[in-house]
């Protein structure tokens, strides 16, 4: 009862309590984004002194940062859909065998592409992946690389290949997994890769080139007098892929000579770019890992030539990675095993495909310039199409590697596991040779 009555005289004489007063707080309100920024006091901006925003000032109101708040980043062009440079200062003023190879390259990728995807149809080959609509970022990229840089592919940069000098019997012989494939039937086709010309084999999982890329370009950086510089391409979709991200901090903090060149061509297989990401495209990506981007139009191959040249020399002079972000549209089907008319009209398809066309812009260039001939491309046409068809013929009748390749390459010196496993594979072979086509694979 005394501690009762105890409390009730401390809460009988309250009012002669002195109570701490009550802080006023003030009623927050979120700027928009459209306010102007509220500079601290005194001295100009006080800038913040922690080690994760050494560049960041504080404000006395808070603000949002909103997406749409940024400007989307621009597209650069050189040459509009006539074939016409909008910016006299902009034309690359290459040769005239130069703007010749590369058209050729493009007729070729894309002559091919047509035969081979058809060969899949008739069941010859097993899969097939076309070009039609991205041929310029391909040849246009390659253009303006040196044959010594390395290049990290994804499955889509033929083109690339085309310039660098893989033939088409290279490129068929991959296809069909005979012998004379460069692989040796290891991988499937559209899987190119080629030691000479400095282009690491393409692998299936989206995206595992991108870190090797970075990693590369690190270990270029590290040699004394480097001239070399890495690229590797990836579409929109293998961005949504974590080892993209890893990819770009990893060289964003390291500073990797690399340029990360994303064809952008609006379909990730069958989901367009507005449901694969929001905000401003994968350009838009690269401030927030601190790196430079630039976007362009991939169907433009000046535009992708200056943009790669540019890039290149920036990695090699800052030691630093950059963002090129070519934007296109895939006229084909993914694959031969997407229907893309299942998810796109086929009216939009018919402006991509013939005046958006990157072949096309780039023959009313040379018509305006009196460098394109009908006559004399039709028979390049003609003959590319008969030498395909004739390597087709040829790679068909081509014996598979022999199969003990599968053994091979991995070690410098076979481990005597896989020595162990060859030695009962060759016997159980020897024991049931009436069940397998031996005669079909190299002895």
């Amino acid at each position: 009862m005394s501690l009762l009555r105890t409390l009730g005289n401390v809460l009988a004489k309250r009012t002669l309590i002195a109570w701490p007063a009550r802080p006023v707080v003030p009623v927050m309100h979120l700027s928009s984004d459209t306010a102007p920024l509220q500079q601290g006091t005194g001295n100009g901006a006080m800038h913040a002194k922690f080690p994760g925003a050494l560049e960041a000032s504080f404000v006395t109101i808070p603000k949002l940062a909103l997406p749409e708040s940024i400007e989307p980043i621009p597209i650069y062009r050189v040459m509009n859909s006539e074939g016409l440079i909008d910016d006299p200062s902009q034309e690359p003023n290459l040769e005239q065998t130069t703007v010749q190879k590369m058209f050729r390259d493009m007729v070729l990728l894309n002559t091919m592409d047509k035969i081979l995807y058809e060969s899949q149809r008739q069941g010859r080959i097993s899969f097939y992946m076309t070009n039609f609509g991205e041929e310029a970022s391909h040849i246009g990229s390659a253009a303006a690389l040196s044959p010594e840089d390395w290049v990290y592919g994804q499955y889509r940069e033929a083109g690339v290949l085309v310039w660098r000098g893989f033939t088409i019997s290279d490129f068929i012989n991959q296809c069909y997994g005979n012998a004379e494939d460069l692989g040796k039937g290891r991988q499937m086709p559209v899987h190119y890769g080629s030691r000479k010309l400095n282009f690491v084999t393409i692998s299936s999982p989206l995206g595992t080139q991108i870190p090797q890329a970075a990693g590369a370009a690190y270990a270029f950086k590290l040699q004394p007098n480097n001239q070399r510089c890495v690229i590797t391409y990836f579409g929109e979709g293998a961005a949504s892929e974590g080892d993209t991200h890893a990819a770009f901090n990893f060289a964003a903090t390291l500073d990797s000579p690399v340029i990360f060149f994303c064809r952008n061509n609006g379909f990730a297989i069958s989901t367009p770019s507005k449901e694969q990401y929001r905000g401003d495209g994968i350009a838009g990506r690269a401030a927030g890992y601190g790196m430079a981007a630039l976007r362009f139009d991939g169907t433009d191959v000046f535009a992708t030539y200056n943009a790669t040249k540019l890039a290149r020399e920036y990695v090699l002079r800052e030691n630093k990675p950059i963002v090129l972000e070519a934007m296109a549209y895939r006229i084909g089907h993914h694959s031969t095993s997407d229907d893309s008319t299942a998810y796109r009209a086929a009216d939009e398809l018919e402006i991509w495909n013939t005046v958006e066309h990157p072949i096309t812009k780039l023959k009313h260039y040379m018509i305006r310039r009196g460098w394109f001939n009908e006559e004399k491309e039709n028979e390049f046409v003609k003959s590319v199409r008969k030498q395909v068809l004739s390597q087709i013929n040829q790679s068909e009748r081509i014996p598979k590697p022999d199969w003990r390749e599968m053994f091979q390459d991995v070690y410098q010196e076979m481990p005597t596991h896989l020595k162990d496993q060859l030695r009962m594979m060759e016997e159980h072979v020897e024991q049931h040779r009436e069940h397998y086509p031996l005669k079909d694979f190299k002895q």
